[in-house]
């Protein structure tokens, strides 16, 4: 489990998110004490509004209906919050960053610090204040998911946005400290991945993809908005977005990435581990199953290791991108497949649900079967995907195919005239 992360050695790429679950030294150590490979602290900020904001801070946690959730949490929960940074003032944090710092160390663990400012200067200071406490790295948070303008000073928050100004303040940052710098990116934006490069070509010795959305939540009961109003949103249903960043950054920048947004639990992880992340940023889902949760994830990746023969974690970094089509003459030099139909274990006139999503007239229904017509199946793979009773297999046999459904046409008009025979006699 053991991974080489920007320059640092992590027991194991678990990495507790900057989030309420580490905003006190208390929850810090727990977070320690249950097996973190890494904690970020929640934002260490100079942002007066930002800070003040979290003493407001307003959740509501929302299932796929878009209702609250009372009692317990399912996967596909959506988490609708707004917090801001840390409330105490920045220099408040500096024997905690050195007790947290400390304790991680004699434990296996390590201090990620995460900072935010509205000035260059801010985010200097920042910087060197607790590289002096001895973290092991910094997180720079050039986003935080609420509007511009949520708080005093908090437009600030939006560097990741832009490629250039990324860029700048990054290496600014970098050349002030010693430690490895990690860049906080926004899926607020279509250039993430320009962003990402801005990022690694300032120094970044990574990026994390990303930090959450802003959403809108309303409650059709009361005509009114969840919360307020508009607030950071996330949790798993997020993931296969955050895994298309992931992987776009992985081929095309191919710096180390921290993935973050759409963690639930250790399958979750292991996705993000073959889409190209080295490490991942659990968070939402502590706040709602606990601190306790973390060995479950990080006791799921080993065993699933175990279980399919792999050594380390290396091995399966990156494997699904590595194996993704991603142009056009890719995709359309693969191998055309049509539909096989297993008549035996085919439960029609029962069930129909091939035939209802079948649009290129490949599937119909016949008298007594399912009737297949390679010519026009297009091979989309739907047809396998919905069948209940594992009916479906494709290949890319067409002829196969052909002679399949013929000689099921021609068994199935002799039966049928041997049963009218049996009954006219």
């Amino acid at each position: 489990m053991r991974i080489e992360f920007s320059g640092i050695t992590l027991k194991n790429p678990i990495i507790v998110a900057s989030a309420e679950p580490s905003n006190s030294l208390v929850n810090i150590k727990q977070c320690i004490d249950y097996g973190a490979g890494a904690v970020i602290t929640k934002t260490i900020g100079d942002i007066p509004g930002m800070q003040q904001l979290t003493k407001n801070s307003k959740y509501a946690i929302l299932n796929d209906q878009g209702r609250i959730i009372k009692g317990k949490v399912p996967r596909s929960f959506i988490f609708y919050s707004r917090s801001g940074y840390i409330s105490e003032p920045a220099e408040d944090w500096i024997s905690i960053l050195k007790e947290a710092q400390a304790y991680a160390k004699a434990n296996g663990s390590a201090i990620i610090a995460n900072i935010a400012s509205s000035t260059l200067q801010g985010w200097i200071e920042l910087a060197k204040m607790c590289e002096n406490c001895g973290v092991s790295m910094l997180e720079v948070n050039f986003q935080c998911p609420h509007p511009a303008g949520m708080g005093e000073g908090a437009d600030g928050t939006w560097i990741a946005q832009d490629p250039e100004v990324t860029a700048f303040v990054t290496r600014a940052i970098v050349e002030a400290v010693d430690i490895p710098v990690m860049v906080k990116l926004s899926p607020e934006t279509n250039r993430l991945t320009e962003v990402a490069k801005a990022a690694i070509d300032g120094g970044a010795a990574s990026v994390a993809v990303n930090s959450r959305f802003v959403g809108f939540a309303v409650d059709i009961e009361t005509a009114e908005p969840y919360i307020d109003g508009p607030a950071g949103v996330g949790g798993p249903w997020a993931k296969y977005i955050t895994q298309r960043w992931i992987n776009e950054v992985y081929r095309e920048v191919g710096c180390h990435i921290s993935g973050s947004n759409g963690i639930f639990d250790w399958r979750d992880a292991i996705e993000f581990i073959m889409s190209g992340a080295r490490a991942m940023q659990v968070g939402s889902v502590l706040m709602l199953k606990g601190i306790e949760w973390l060995p479950k994830v990080i006791e799921g990746m080993a065993r699933f290791l175990d279980d399919h023969g792999y050594a380390d974690v290396a091995s399966i970094h990156g494997i699904a991108s590595k194996k993704a089509l991603t142009t056009a003459p890719e995709l359309f030099a693969v191998e055309p497949l049509y539909t096989l139909i297993d008549h035996d274990k085919c439960k029609f006139p029962k069930c129909k649900i091939c035939t209802r999503m079948c649009f290129y007239d490949s599937l119909k229904e016949g008298q007594d079967y399912i009737q297949t017509a390679p010519d026009t199946c297009i091979g989309c793979e739907l047809c396998l995907n919905v069948c209940p009773f594992d009916a479906i297999t494709m290949t890319a046999d067409k002829e196969l195919a052909l002679k399949s459904q013929q000689t099921f046409d021609e068994n199935t008009v002799e039966t049928n005239v041997h049963t009218a025979q049996q009954g006219l006699q």
